[in-house]
């Protein structure tokens, strides 16, 4: 296992560079030698089969590794039981499309906590990941790994507690942890490496080793409101927000960790994932221990 970094999307600079097709994500994200993408579904999963397996080929071809971001409307505690039975439609359509392209992840918000309290509204969402799981199962895509993902404005599902407590619902579920969102939603609350320690702490107390080995993470840094959360993304240039990447890192590489690192930045994630991939190596006093570099 390593350490992946790639981008989440296609960035600005992909047809700034003249590159106009997506089967050229490969060759692009080679440029800054990052070797993971994610492929966006937050519209809705409208990529064909056959595309989909040449849109894998071509990134296998570069080793690069894929996970696919899943609709943004899904809503696993919705209310009305015909949102989460959709929901379900919706991530076993993104759970067979990101088997064709070779991955086995997909990224999924939680939704809203609409007008019921936040436990309820847990509640409903564990039972509807666990009815996604048993579809995924019974329409052989056991393999593909859900990632619940926290979330940053104040009124969604989706903080730290109630991403590990989702995926406490399934072993095979690894939580997707945005330390942007985070960040976002406790006001600026990530200010250095205690904070970070204690995030990848309460993963692996609650969820274990392994799953805190392998998380799925994503990281930008993001504008903010006092009574909202979440306003916009931005990119690493930005240095009023934060988070700041590097004492993340640290502890990644103190800790021999191997999360796949997806950067939304503001249009900038190839260029910001190429400054976090290379400090992390910067890290390491041989660059291409076997262990933790790809």
């Amino acid at each position: 296992m390593c350490v992946r970094f790639g981008t989440a999307g296609i960035p600005s600079s992909f047809s700034a560079m003249g590159y106009k097709k997506t089967l050229q994500v490969g060759e692009y994200l080679e440029k800054f030698s990052l070797n993971h993408f994610e492929y966006q579904c937050g519209q809705g999963v409208t990529i064909g089969e056959k595309s989909a397996v040449l849109f894998g080929e071509a990134l296998a071809k570069k080793n690069i590794s894929v996970s696919l971001h899943a609709p943004y409307y899904i809503s696993l505690s919705g209310i009305e039981e015909e949102k989460r039975l959709n929901s379900v439609n919706y991530i076993l359509k993104s759970a067979a499309a990101v088997k064709n392209m070779g991955g086995d992840r997909i990224i999924i918000h939680s939704g809203s906590c609409a007008k019921m309290p936040r436990e309820a509204a847990l509640s409903m969402a564990v039972d509807t990941m666990r009815l996604a799981r048993r579809t995924l199962i019974e329409n052989e895509l056991e393999n593909i790994r859900c990632c619940p993902e926290t979330m940053g404005k104040i009124n969604q599902l989706g903080d730290l507690h109630e991403v590990i407590e989702i995926c406490k619902s399934d072993e095979s579920f690894i939580p997707c942890i945005d330390f942007g969102h985070l960040n976002a939603r406790t006001f600026g609350g990530i200010k250095g490496i205690s904070d970070y320690k204690k995030i990848l702490d309460m993963i692996e107390n609650e969820l274990g080793s392994e799953r805190l080995k392998t998380f799925h993470a994503h990281f930008s840094k993001i504008e903010y409101t006092q009574n909202g959360g979440e306003k916009k993304h931005l990119t690493f240039s930005d240095e009023i927000y934060g988070p700041n990447f590097e004492p993340l890192l640290e502890l990644v590489y103190k800790k021999s960790l191997s999360p796949v690192f997806i950067c939304e930045s503001d249009g900038t994630q190839a260029e910001d994932a190429k400054t976090m991939m290379d400090y992390y190596h910067g890290l390491n006093d041989d660059v291409y221990r076997s262990d933790t570099l790809c």
